[in-house]
């Protein structure tokens, strides 16, 4: 009478494996050493297994054994179901170390170039068959898709305050004046004073976009009040577009600023001390996702 399956999956297949070696070597001896165990423990095994499958699998003979036609099959069906088997564990060990799998991430809007792309050049690179799925978008939507954990990091403006996330420094952008080509300001000067700018018309990107960057813009380049808004524009591009309008003044990312390069605007740089704002990534504090730990890890080696 056969014996009852085993709860043990892995014993199984260890089992079948021993019965693979076996089935090439056609000796005991031979398949005992490829398997680094004991002739009589592999004797033992194979009867195991026979009896668990209920049939006889070898006939043993003074020169080794042969397989008895159940044999042959099982063992074809075996080498099939072990390949599948290893196959899956190299996928799985690859996924822990973050060669597979998926990463979900978005970009902001004003922070492209620069650390941001040379991290993830670094990072594709280390790990290819990691599927980035990206987007982009502003820091406030970003952080809600991180909270809602449909991604799983995100380029963000700080300061973030959520404590269900965590956020690591990437770089730190030094802020520009962007001024109509043809503004007072524009014209034989290197570098603007904050008091230069204190009243001047100026053109912002809706605060609910980024919050922390919109509030420590302000701080730093009005620190003494006399911020005038007088016009909103959905993004960078559109904001450069109506300071070369000649209407209004931007305080604006450098990296974006000079890399739209829309024409009419020229840009200036403050005096001391430089205003700045950072790009951080930002993921969720509990994530488990191994591609976010190896990005992290590329951070750490920049």
């Amino acid at each position: 009478m056969p014996d009852s399956p085993s709860r043990d999956p892995w014993w199984d297949l260890r089992r079948l494996r021993y019965f693979a070696v076996l089935a090439e070597e056609l000796h005991f001896t031979r398949a005992a050493a490829r398997l680094h165990i004991a002739q009589p423990a592999l004797s033992q095994q194979i009867r195991a297994l026979e009896r668990q499958l209920g049939v006889p699998l070898v006939h043993r003979t003074s020169r080794g054994c042969v397989l008895t036609e159940v044999g042959q099959r099982v063992a074809a069906e075996a080498g099939r179901l072990l390949a599948e088997v290893d196959a899956g564990t190299d996928r799985i060990r690859d996924l822990v170390r973050g060669r597979e799998g998926r990463l979900r991430l978005a970009y902001t809007r004003s922070a492209r170039g620069g650390r941001v792309d040379a991290l993830m050049t670094r990072f594709r690179a280390a790990h290819p068959d990691v599927e980035v799925v990206a987007e982009t978008a502003w820091t406030a939507p970003n952080v809600a898709g991180l909270l809602a954990g449909r991604l799983d990091a995100a380029f963000v403006r700080t300061p973030v305050e959520e404590p269900g996330l965590r956020c690591r420094f990437v770089e730190a952008e030094e802020l520009l004046l962007a001024l109509p080509t043809g503004h007072p300001l524009a014209v034989g000067r290197r570098r603007i004073s904050r008091a230069e700018v204190v009243d001047l018309p100026a053109v912002m990107w809706p605060r609910d976009n980024g919050p922390g960057m919109f509030d420590r813009t302000i701080a730093q380049v009005w620190p003494q009040g006399g911020f005038r808004l007088v016009r909103q524009e959905p993004d960078d591009e559109q904001l450069l577009r109506a300071v070369a309008g000649g209407d209004v003044v931007a305080a604006v990312p450098a990296g974006r600023a000079r890399a739209l390069k829309v024409p009419g605007v020229r840009l200036r740089r403050f005096t001391a001390p430089t205003p700045t704002v950072d790009v951080r990534l930002a993921w969720p504090r509990d994530t488990t996702n191994p591609a976010v730990h190896h990005l992290l890890a590329q951070l750490d080696d920049a």
